[in-house]
């Protein structure tokens, strides 16, 4: 895999929120609930990718609603919870994701399975700036680049309870060939490792009880889900 991380410039607004974790950990099942329960507080910086779209995916609206590569409109929250998928992205050919890469216009990608991965600074900024809270789902690798910028978010990871659940969970999706499952698989046990050690995530959830989840989910963001509310007040 190949890692590429451009330092930005200290960025204003709410903190926001590096999420990470394995596809199928559960993370769209949180993020939704805590959408649909504040509502108006959450930006969502989508990512970009050089990949294929998914059978029902569309370019830049899902769970992750928003940026284009050089910018950010924000989606209804109602086209956000309606949509199945957490992994939904802006799609873009190879060339645009590296005239982007070029122009310093991504606080961190990555390359995986063939295809590039990013985000871009300027979808942070824009929802930022709009006074909502950014959360970034990006993998260990993204992690990683983003803590050698100075955007200081909080970070946290969701875990499943077990790879066997995992699997199990990701079989039943019926998106992946054998090959891409195993390759997935991989990079959760990866994942699951890396989360464990010291200093590296704020928070480590794991979801074998959603309710449970949930709730320590809120607790690490209610304190920057105060501050965006009390603005708007």
């Amino acid at each position: 895999m190949l890692v590429f991380c451009i330092f930005p410039r200290q960025m204003s607004g709410p903190r926001p929120v590096v999420l990470s974790g394995p596809s199928g950990a559960g993370k769209s099942t949180l993020l939704k609930r805590l959408m649909k329960e504040y509502e108006g507080v959450f930006g969502f910086s989508v990512s970009h990718t050089t990949r294929n779209p998914r059978p029902g995916e569309e370019d830049g609206k899902g769970l992750n609603c928003l940026p284009m590569l050089l910018g950010a409109t924000l989606l209804p929250v109602a086209d956000v919870l309606s949509s199945v998928s957490s992994e939904d992205y802006h799609f873009v050919t190879r060339e645009k994701m590296q005239e982007a890469i070029d122009n310093n216009e991504l606080i961190e990608n990555a390359e995986f399975s063939g295809n590039m991965y990013g985000t871009s600074k300027s979808s942070i900024e824009d929802v930022q700036a709009q006074n909502l809270i950014c959360i970034l789902d990006v993998d260990i690798q993204g992690v990683r680049n983003i803590k050698e910028t100075d955007l200081n978010p909080i970070y946290i990871s969701i875990q499943p309870p077990s790879m066997e659940i995992l699997e199990q969970r990701l079989r039943d999706r019926k998106t992946e060939t054998e090959e891409s499952l195993q390759k997935r698989l991989e990079a959760a046990r990866i994942d699951m490792e890396l989360s464990k050690e010291e200093g590296v995530f704020d928070l480590v959830i794991i979801n074998d009880d959603l309710d449970e989840a949930y709730e320590k989910l809120k607790s690490v963001l209610i304190e920057e889900i105060q501050k965006v509310q009390d603005a708007k007040k």
